[in-house]
């Protein structure tokens, strides 16, 4: 991995490939020689394990935006075959932060959403850095009604820090089309299944987020506000996004733990963008077993569960009174 690739909490694992790196270069075929590689890769991999199985929810936030990390548009060509897109909202425009369309996932069709925020500086400006105008939600309602009619499963791929706060884009019903996104999600006759693929940032993430299973990647995250949104509200500041981070318990483990998501993806060593294609893998596996799952089940059963499973998040009860 280029050295630019290494995020700042894994200095230890930058050095250690400094190394390998070095004695390659200069092996002399020697058994030696071999074995000191052979242990130098044995620590790189003990290190990378110990770092990312006890990440700090700001390091989390850190790998979820890494910019070698899958986007939607990898996964469309890495899972899915034959991607048909579709575009605009028939209102407005055509938002690029979400990519809709028809595809095939092995022998069933069906219909993915996703967020894209684009890699280099002209696709994430032209993306708008993934963060989706109202006619981008508008574009998705359209393709889920679309995928009712044929009764194709739907696919959403989040991927935001959150919904675009423009001006223009809340003149145009910003609020008002992430919560008729969410009510059409709510009842829609055909199974829907979300993944968190990086970052699952407020509203911009909720406006794709009701589905039958919500799953997210082990290095992801999913909040109510992103860490530095909630450092300029509380403190004033982003210079506080670690220490909000800490706080709003936004990781795999803890919305697990809280019943937010249904499923936990595990990531490949050391982040998805070290194995995109062993990622890829994964997460298509995990959407062939939901869909086998999901599809036998009748339309009544789908919205009845779906309902109640999101009426459930945040029900805490009481401890009864001692006698």
């Amino acid at each position: 991995m280029k050295p630019d690739a290494y995020l700042p909490f894994e200095s230890t694992l930058k050095s250690i490939q400094a190394e390998i790196d070095a004695a390659t270069a200069a092996q002399d075929g020697s058994s030696e020689q071999q074995e000191k590689i052979r242990q130098l890769r044995q620590q790189w991999v003990d290190t990378a394990r110990d770092l990312y199985n006890n990440l700090t929810p700001w390091q989390t936030v850190q790998v979820a935006r890494h910019k070698d990390r899958p986007h939607t548009v990898d996964y469309l060509s890495l899972v899915f075959d034959e991607f048909v897109e579709l575009h605009g909202d028939k209102f407005f425009g055509d938002d690029r932060a979400i990519r809709t369309g028809f595809a095939k996932l092995e022998d069933r069709k069906v219909m993915v959403i996703g967020h894209q925020k684009g890699r280099n500086y002209q696709e994430r400006t032209e993306n708008f850095f993934g963060c989706a105008h109202p006619e981008g939600y508008r574009k998705a309602m359209s393709k889920m009604k679309l995928a009712a009619k044929f009764g194709l499963p739907v696919i959403c791929l989040i991927d935001t820090p959150g919904a675009y706060p423009g001006v223009g884009a809340e003149e145009r019903g910003q609020a008002q089309v992430i919560a008729e996104s969410m009510f059409l999600m709510s009842q829609l006759p055909t199974p829907i299944v979300c993944i968190v693929i990086g970052e699952g940032g407020s509203g911009g993430a909720l406006g794709i987020g009701v589905g039958d299973k919500v799953a997210m990647l082990q290095h992801s995250y999913y909040s109510v506000i992103s860490p530095e949104g909630c450092a300029g509200i509380l403190w004033k500041s982003s210079e506080f996004a670690e220490l909000a981070a800490d706080a709003l318990k936004f990781t795999s483990r803890n919305l697990s733990q809280l019943g937010v998501v249904d499923d936990v993806i595990e990531e490949p060593l050391a982040g998805a963008h070290r194995d995109p294609h062993e990622m890829a893998n994964r997460v298509k596996h995990y959407l062939l077993r939901s869909l086998e799952e999901l599809v036998p089940m009748s339309t009544e059963q789908l919205v009845s569960n779906r309902y109640d499973k999101f009426r459930r998040l945040g029900m805490f009860l009481e401890p009864e009174a001692a006698v």
